[in-house]
């Protein structure tokens, strides 16, 4: 798994923001990387140099094997909160995707004319 990590030009501290990130995705993503090929990380302040209340953002978008890009954004107080609740989304709608993915693979069809009886309720 691949991970990019852009910054806006308002965030302070890129190459230690990269470093620490890196590991902290690396981390989060663990249970479901093996179906992950690359996360790309966007990291901005939307006030820039102004305070204001959850005006740092966070868009991360994962690349799943065989499936278009997703993407999740998570705007917090704090470039720390805004990762850690973007990755939280992340996982969640992977695990969700991949979950969904197995479950079709294991239900068989109840199609006329595929040679399986209807399901009974």
């Amino acid at each position: 798994m691949k991970i990019q990590i852009n910054t806006d030009n308002n965030i302070q501290g890129r190459d230690a923001l990269t470093e620490r990130y890196t590991d902290e995705v690396t981390n989060a993503l663990a249970n479901v990387s093996k179906h992950v090929t690359r996360v790309e990380i966007h990291l901005s302040d939307e006030n820039g140099s102004k305070s204001g209340q959850d005006d740092k953002r966070c868009l991360m978008e994962a690349r799943l094997e065989g499936r278009q890009p997703i993407a999740v954004t998570e705007n917090a107080a704090t470039l720390d909160l805004a990762l850690h609740g973007a990755c939280h989304k992340l996982v969640r709608m992977i695990s969700g995707i991949v979950d969904a993915q197995r479950d079709s693979k294991r239900q068989p069809s109840s199609m006329p004319g595929d040679g399986l009886p209807p399901a009974e309720d």
